[in-house]
């Protein structure tokens, strides 16, 4: 057996995925990601994370280090998140902490240890098909899946990752955990952005660190409705937190004119779109065609569409309108439960991008 580097973040998954590689035969080195310096109170990136990490990988007998990311998380992770909500978009800091730290730096780390193998406890499975393909699939817990946040790992890195724990659920991670006594049976998942306290939210962590502006909410009519206190803060689909002076009805965002200091509201049939503009649009292996299953949040439900290209842009053509997704968020095309591409959701009139490309 080989040698792996597993990623043991303190929670549970982790802890089983490098105990249930311990009994298949592989000598494993535990390390635990110190990302994030400041306050935290999310479970994760405490020093009570690495604590239990450690304690784990005392109770399996295995090594253990700490590699400190700090500065590379403020990089990749960090300010991208607080850049983007001041440029109007969403964000995805998770999938941006998979794509340049928990997979890019500790590939680097376990070259330069000569490991060849990293293991974390992402709930996902690798599928290969009988032409050697790798795909990230859907884990055996549709609750749990992690597939989404895993969407930009290509044949290169999915040739070298092992998911222990994608082929069983939840409930039997923890039945295991309890069966080896581990410290980490019974904590709670971490919940949310790593970085954000709970205490102040989002306002707190992104008005230390740029103006947060406020902003008049309209109606459709351009008429004042009420107010929001920071744009930066306020999603494109958001219902909730939105001071409409008492106005019962239900209303969504459905534009955000950062610039301008507008966010119009309206019925949650003015966010239905046809069609849906896509940037940085990356295939897992090669193109394929025909419809796709498409994910737009990490534990949504998926909607079926067809892929056009015009020109160098990719747009999105719904089999039933769908509400239009935010700025920055994530699009995951999957065929059956296996992902096949990754992109970004784009501002912009499609018919307006269709006709200069052609």
């Amino acid at each position: 057996m080989s040698q792996v580097l597993v990623a043991m973040s303190g929670g549970v998954d982790s802890s089983v995925a490098a105990a249930l590689l311990k009994q298949q035969g592989h000598d494993i080195v535990g390390v635990t990601l110190k990302l994030w310096g400041g306050e935290s109170d999310s479970g994760c990136c405490s020093v009570s994370d690495v604590e239990d990490a450690r304690r784990v990988a005392n109770e399996l007998d295995i090594e253990h280090h700490v590699f400190n990311f700090g500065e590379e998380f403020d990089e990749f992770v960090v300010d991208p998140y607080v850049a983007d909500h001041q440029a109007g978009l969403t964000p995805n800091p998770c999938v941006e902490c998979n794509r340049h730290i928990k997979f890019a730096k500790l590939f680097r780390r376990a070259d330069a240890l000569g490991i060849s193998q990293v293991a974390t406890g992402h709930h996902a499975r690798i599928t290969t098909d009988a032409t050697g393909v790798r795909r990230i699939a859907r884990g055996a817990d549709d609750a749990k899946d992690q597939s989404y946040v895993l969407h930009m790992l290509g044949q290169e890195e999915l040739a070298r990752v092992l998911l222990p724990v994608g082929d069983i659920t939840k409930e039997r991670v923890r039945e295991l955990a309890g069966e080896l006594g581990l410290r980490t049976a019974d904590k709670p998942d971490s919940q949310d952005v790593c970085f954000i306290h709970s205490t102040g939210g989002r306002e707190v962590f992104l008005g230390d660190r740029i103006s947060l502006k406020p902003g008049k909410l309209v109606d459709n009519d351009g008429q004042q409705v009420g107010s929001v206190d920071s744009i930066e803060l306020v999603t494109l689909g958001q219902r909730r937190g939105l001071n409409l002076g008492g106005d019962q009805s239900r209303r969504y965002v459905t534009a955000i004119d950062k610039q301008a200091g507008v966010v119009t509201v309206g019925p949650k049939s003015d966010l239905l779109v046809k069609t849906q503009l896509l940037s940085g649009f990356a295939w897992t292996h090669e193109p394929l065609d025909g419809s796709f299953l498409v994910q737009c949040s990490a534990h949504g439900s998926t909607r079926e569409a067809t892929l056009e290209t015009t020109g160098e842009n990719y747009v999105l053509r719904w089999s039933e309108p769908q509400p239009k997704v935010a700025a920055g968020q994530s699009v995951v095309l999957y065929k059956d439960d296996a992902v096949v591409a990754g992109a970004s959701a784009a501002d912009g009139d499609v018919q307006a991008t269709v006709e200069a490309a052609s």
